[in-house]
């Protein structure tokens, strides 16, 4: 599922195939914009901002997108098979000379003015891997509801921007807390430890392939496990810590990994 990490690199493989390229086609199959042309405009960037995609045209024009749960951008060279998904899952095709950007199954595809991107993504809290990260700010932001759960505000993005529910279930798991206990019986020096482990794991996989927090820093190190992540998609396996069996929760809509012995607070 499409995290902070995962969209910056999405981000990077279509500003390296469109970004300084003039469009030759331009296709945007949602209704309100299915009339759109962008062909013959020059694509200026791509950019991520927490989990939102902007791709930036000439003569001040901004294709937003979001991935939430199921969307996917995927680029192919000039005459490959695009093997994405099905046709009726595409929402967008940007086409240059080489190469060929399709959208799969984008909840979020608009075309706004690029003098209006803060009306998308100007709510969004610190971004984990932007220049405008701040975790001073982010802190205060999680603190300011102390009774919150500690798994909602984590992935408030409005707290902070990158998080989803695979970091969420970790980080919880690293703070040794349940993500049902309130924020605010968290100690002061764990939320703020929170916040750092929260800008490590991020930043330790911008550039990964295969996301994992186990061996992301050096001092998270397990080196004598194969797994990747500490909780999440572990069910009914041993916790790396205690041994004791990893628990699942649906959660909204989203699974929530917890071990019950080494993680304090409440289970939903």
């Amino acid at each position: 599922m499409p995290e902070g990490d995962t969209v910056l690199q999405t981000a990077r493989r279509l500003d390296a195939a469109l970004g300084g390229q003039v469009l030759t086609v331009s296709d945007l199959r949602v209704p309100r914009f299915a009339t759109a042309d962008l062909t013959g405009r020059t694509v200026l960037d791509v950019t991520a901002r927490g989990k939102h995609l902007l791709t930036r045209f000439e003569e001040g024009l901004t294709l937003h997108s979001h991935l939430r749960m199921e969307g996917a951008w995927r680029v192919y060279g000039h005459g490959e098979r695009w093997k994405g998904g099905p046709a009726h899952q595409i929402r967008a095709v940007l086409a240059t000379a080489e190469h060929t950007a399709v959208g799969y199954r984008l909840p979020v595809l608009e075309l706004l003015r690029t003098e209006d991107e803060e009306q998308v993504v100007g709510h969004l809290g610190p971004d984990l891997l932007g220049p405008d990260w701040d975790p001073d700010t982010t802190l205060r932001n999680l603190l300011a509801d102390p009774g919150r759960r500690i798994g909602d505000a984590l992935l408030d993005q409005r707290n902070l921007a990158g998080i989803g529910n695979v970091y969420m279930c970790e980080l919880c798991f690293m703070a040794r807390a349940t993500p049902w206990l309130p924020v605010g019986e968290l100690p002061l020096p764990v939320t703020t430890r929170l916040v750092s482990t929260a800008k490590q794991l991020l930043e330790a996989n911008r550039d990964r392939p295969v996301r994992t927090t186990t061996r992301a820093t050096e001092a998270m190190s397990r080196r004598h496990t194969r797994e990747r992540l500490f909780v999440y998609g572990r069910a009914g396996r041993p916790c790396l810590r205690c041994r004791t069996p990893v628990r699942v929760a649906d959660r909204d809509d989203r699974p929530t990994y917890w071990c019950p012995h080494c993680q304090s607070g409440p289970t939903g």
